[in-house]
């Protein structure tokens, strides 16, 4: 399989660049800044970079139309105020039309953008592909349009196309911001806990490795059309990840949970239903909790990232 990316620099890009590469498939990354990729990845010759911003996708042309699979990873403003900026999220909702397009320029036979949990906003009990959406942000607004718009434009040129809605990620190339990477961070560096809330929020994580491995196989064998929700099927209460975290870093720190109070619109309860992507694809998450936490610790030990 001959892939295209976009978003390649981040968490999840990084993750299913090295995947593919590993799995011998040659890939065109599109993205900003080079210098990223060519160090992690050393001129891998299966590896193509292409530099260029996702508003100006459109003017890229390729030597060869011998690509199978688009992948839409990119998006801008996912943390903080940004995730409510309405002129950069329908810039956003733009870029992946854009990315459609030139999927269909380049001989794809397959579109497959990257969806969120936030748009099925709060749910008390298990998300389906298909449990009623009702997001609370403008990125969860933002991102919906985006998979309604390109599907529907995705039938009209005739290519397949693919929504697949990602849960909570952890794993190597993090944010420093998220809970995860935050937590290892002010363990390691300052030998305590940072703030928590009550920390009894029943979430569902899941590893890097395991969600390009997910994606890898929708690429091969996801149906056209479908929605896939990407997590481990799994919850833990918010306090067991970061006892862990702790266990596998000092067992003797203190953590105080409560600190800090609930938002007014905190997700309680976040679980992926991945029986159709099983079914559909093979895919099952093969790395634990615990696992991915030594993994993620200890390339942070090596790289140190402040």
């Amino acid at each position: 399989m001959n892939a295209i990316l976009t978003g390649a620099t981040g968490t999840i890009g990084i993750a299913l660049t090295s995947y593919l590469l590993k799995e011998n498939n040659k890939v065109l990354a599109i993205v900003r800044d080079k210098a990223k990729l060519d160090k992690l990845f050393k001129n891998n010759k299966n590896l193509n970079i292409v530099e260029c911003d996702l508003e100006n996708i459109e003017n890229i042309k390729v030597e060869t139309k011998n690509y199978d699979v688009f992948y839409h990873l990119a998006w801008t403003g996912t943390r903080g105020e940004q995730r409510d900026d309405l002129k950069l999220q329908d810039q956003n909702v733009n870029y992946t039309l854009k990315a459609l397009l030139k999927a269909k320029e380049f001989g794809c036979d397959k579109f497959i953008g990257i969806g969120s949990q936030a748009e099925y906003g709060r749910v008390n009990g298990i998300i389906k592909p298909n449990t009623k959406t009702n997001p609370e942000t403008v990125y969860g607004i933002a991102k919906l349009n985006a998979g309604n718009i390109t599907r529907n434009i995705a039938n009209k040129i005739e290519i397949k196309h693919i929504w697949a809605r990602i849960f909570s990620v952890y794993g190597l190339y993090d944010n420093k911001n998220t809970m995860i990477m935050s937590s290892i961070i002010e363990m390691i560096e300052n030998n305590k806990a940072p703030k928590y809330t009550k920390a009894e929020q029943l979430w569902d994580y899941i590893y890097t490795q395991d969600v390009a491995k997910a994606l890898y196989l929708i690429g091969i064998n996801g149906k056209n059309n479908e929605i896939y929700c990407i997590g481990s099927g799994k919850v833990k209460p918010l306090h067991e990840y970061i006892n862990i975290i702790k266990n596998e870093i000092n067992p003797e720190i203190t953590i105080k949970f409560g600190d800090i109070p609930y938002s007014k619109k905190q997700v309680m309860y976040l679980c992926a239903d991945i029986t159709s992507l099983t079914k559909d694809t093979g895919f099952k998450p093969e790395i634990s909790f615990e696992e991915g936490i030594r993994r993620t610790i200890k390339w942070y030990k090596e790289n140190r990232i402040r």
